[in-house]
Order: C-alpha cells, then structure tokens, then sequence
C-alpha cells in the first residue's frame, strides 16, 4: 500500500474524536500488525471516561466481528476499497449490528468522519452503504451452509484455526470455545490486604471466582488506575486462570522459586502474595525494557524479588538444583487469550504454532536441572493447543526419566495437567502441568 492510502493520523484535541481514533487503531491492527491493546491504552490519554469506553468498545467490536461484518459489507459493495475506506465501512457496521448506537447517528458519524478526513467524494458511498445494511438488518445475507466457513465467518476466526480446535475439541466444544462470552474483568488482593477487604472497597457489586476464592470478577467496569487500592498495591488485575498456574505451584513459603518467563511480573507478584511475602523470589526476563516495567509493578505491590537479564532458553550450569519449584509461563500463541485480545487471531499463522513449540521445548530443556531433587516444575501456556500443551509435557517427561507427573493441588482437579476453556470454565484458555524431579 502508498503512503496515501492511509490518512494522516487525528491528533489530540478537536480532531481526536472516539471514531476516528478507533479508525486509526483499526488500521494499524489491519494493515499493520500493531497490538489493540497497547493502541488503545496511548490513544486514549486525555480522553474521558465516556470517550474512552466508547472508543475501547468501537475497536474491540470491529475486532472481536471483523470476518462477520467484512461478510456483512461484501454482500452490499462490489469490488475493493482502500484500507481505510474499508475501515469506515466496519466500524459503522459494528456501530449498527452490535452497538447501542441509534441507527440515524452511528450513519451520520460515520458519514462526517469521512468528510473530515478529505475524503468529500465517498460520504455518498458510505452513506448509501450503511444504510443499505440498516434496512436490511432483519434479513442480512444467509451465513454459509459449509460447517467450517459457517463458523469462521459467524465468530470472526481464522478457518485454520477453526479446523485445528474442531480437530482437538471436537465441534461442538468448538463451536462453545468460539461463542463463549468474555470471562470480563478480574482482580485480586496483594498480601496484606486480603480479598474481603479489598471486596469492601471496590464501587461496584463482585463475586468470587469459582476457581481461586482470591479472584474477585467485577459487576462493572470503573478506573481501576485511579482507585487508591491500585495505587497503595493493595490490588492487582489478573485473570483467574492466570491465578491457577501460581497455585499449581502449592505452598511456596521458605522456598526458593524461580519465575523463568517472568515480565511483567504478574504471577510472581500472586506467589509472594500467597506465600505471604516468605518465598525467595528469582525472575528470569531476557528484554531490559520488560524488566524495567516488571520493577514498576514490583515496587507498587510491594514484591521483593531477584531479577535477572537472562533468556531462559539458554541453560546456565550456575543454578542447577538452585530452585524448590520453577514456573515457566513460556511463550505461547496466546489462542486462549481471543476474548480478551481479539486481534490475536488474525496475527497468528498455523505455522507459528510450530516455530513457538521449538522455543517452548528449548526453554523446558534448559531450566529442567534448576529444580532439586523433589521439587516442582510447572509448565503453562495461555494457549488452546495440544502441539505447545499436552504433547510438550509428553515430549518432556519421555526425554527427563528424572521427572515424573504430580498432581495438581486443586479441589476440582485431580490430574498433573488441565486445559482450561472459557466455556467450561468462566476464564481464559490458560494450559498447566506440574512436574517432580524425582533424582
């Protein structure tokens, strides 16, 4: 694509409306690979809480239903637009199908961006587009008889990973994974405040999770940045199925623990809060800048730790049987993460999950000497796939005779591996084995 296919960028001010921040955003997502998230936190700043949520809402919906609503725009348009054209289209039709936006403005709004942008000669296209699909809301173009097209078109993913999951889960777990609801947002205390009286100061009605009686999962969203709990580190967010690898670990108190994959630091910051601030601490991250925002985070809850530069796919002889129990959190695909980062599904490529199961084998082969003799080894991912899930752990325990499977220590659980599903288990795909060195 030219340069000039993709307008000058809205700026803060008057021109920095919520759409047409969300345009931009989309655009760098679609046609330039850049994270929702991480747009979205920057592009914001300044903005009020209305115009905030209204703009997280507009590019998360466009995100979470792109395939559907590219379906949707194709049955009333001939031929291909410029990115950015095409992006209006969508983010005007997420307005209509999926928003609580009245029709007349989600169309006049769209229709002004366009003519704000210079682009004078397409409000008449646009126009005529969203209306069309407006009028025909109650009989829009028939999804595919095909099974497999049905279901990547209806929930926006990818058709090889449709075929993958149909593969492994069979289709009607399928078909649950990809129309579960988003498990919404989860926090938890930071020792030493306890979950009651964190519970007492939120604004807004929670309820404990099923998995981890820590997580609190909100009835509302507020400005979580701004509430004195975040700020004094007496409350952190974090998923719920985030939470179970740090429990699969067990009682952490007076032992040494590693944390090989550590950034940002969330998950050692939950094994000192569980271990009452009484396990040894020691986090592996490879990128400086990571370090430096997991020594932010440490500091506001309080966390003591030992970070060290280290890429933990790189074995180093120095802390042979130096840990009681190692954590690898390792890098993943992050397919059990659609809901909470719904760009992720059109970044990936089937074969990226083979090139991350190479890495994922390197770092379990090079960290597996630092647990002693008797201690844990829990491996985990934020991924729904057997190739960096199951067969990893079977591929290890064949290769380490001194490793044998040990059970999980939950209640609801009694095997050495779980996958957790959004549809079976309210929280993100998160994936955890634990592991003992026997000799």
């Amino acid at each position: 694509m030219s340069r000039s296919d993709y307008p000058q960028r809205a700026k803060h001010g008057s021109a920095a409306t919520p759409r047409r921040i969300a345009l931009d955003i989309i655009t760098d997502v679609t046609e330039r690979g850049a994270y929702a998230n991480l747009r979205i936190k920057d592009a914001v700043r300044g903005l009020s809480a209305q115009d905030t949520a209204f703009t997280a809402a507009l590019c998360y919906g466009t995100l979470e239903h792109l395939y559907y609503l590219d379906y949707i725009i194709d049955g009333f348009v001939k031929g291909r637009q410029k990115p950015v054209v095409r992006n209006l289209l969508r983010i005007g039709c997420c307005e209509l199908l999926f928003l609580d936006t009245p029709s007349h403005a989600a169309i006049f709004e769209t229709v002004s961006l366009c003519r704000a942008m210079g682009m004078n000669g397409l409000t008449g296209f646009v126009n005529a587009v969203l209306r069309r699909v407006d009028q025909a809301r109650n009989s829009l173009p028939a999804l595919p008889e095909d099974t497999m097209q049905r279901l990547s078109i209806q929930y926006s993913c990818p058709h090889w990973l449709v075929a993958l999951w149909t593969k492994e889960l069979g289709l009607p777990d399928t078909e649950k994974l990809l129309a579960a609801a988003s498990p919404g947002l989860t926090v938890r205390a930071q020792f030493p405040c306890t979950t009651d009286e964190l519970a007492d100061a939120l604004p807004c009605p929670v309820r404990r999770g099923a998995l981890d009686d820590n997580a609190l999962l909100l009835g509302r969203g507020f400005d979580l940045a701004s509430h004195p709990a975040f700020s004094q580190g007496r409350m952190a967010i974090q998923s719920e199925g985030a939470m179970l690898l740090c429990r699969a670990l067990g009682d952490c108190r007076e032992k040494r623990v590693l944390d090989a994959c550590a950034a940002p630091g969330g998950k050692s910051a939950y094994i000192a809060s569980l271990s009452e601030n009484r396990a040894l601490l020691t986090c592996f991250e490879k990128h400086a800048h990571r370090i430096a925002l997991m020594q932010k985070n440490f500091e506001r809850l309080h966390v003591t730790a030992d970070i060290l530069l280290k890429d933990a796919s790189e074995h180093d002889p120095e802390f042979d049987a130096a840990f009681d129990a190692v954590l690898l959190d390792v890098p993943c695909s992050g397919l059990g993460l659609l809901h909470e980062k719904p760009d992720v599904r059109y970044s990936k490529r089937e074969s990226d999950i083979e090139s991350l199961a190479a890495t994922q084998h390197d770092i379990l082969s090079a960290c597996a000497s630092y647990v002693r003799p008797g201690g844990i080894l829990v491996y985990a991912t934020c991924t729904i796939s057997k190739q960096e899930n199951e067969m990893q752990v079977e591929r290890f325990l064949k290769e380490h005779a001194e490793y044998s499977p040990d059970p999980l220590p939950f209640a609801f659980h009694s095997g050495h591996m779980l996958q957790l599903l959004p549809h079976r288990n309210g929280t993100d795909g998160f994936f955890v084995a634990r592991m003992k060195r026997c000799i």
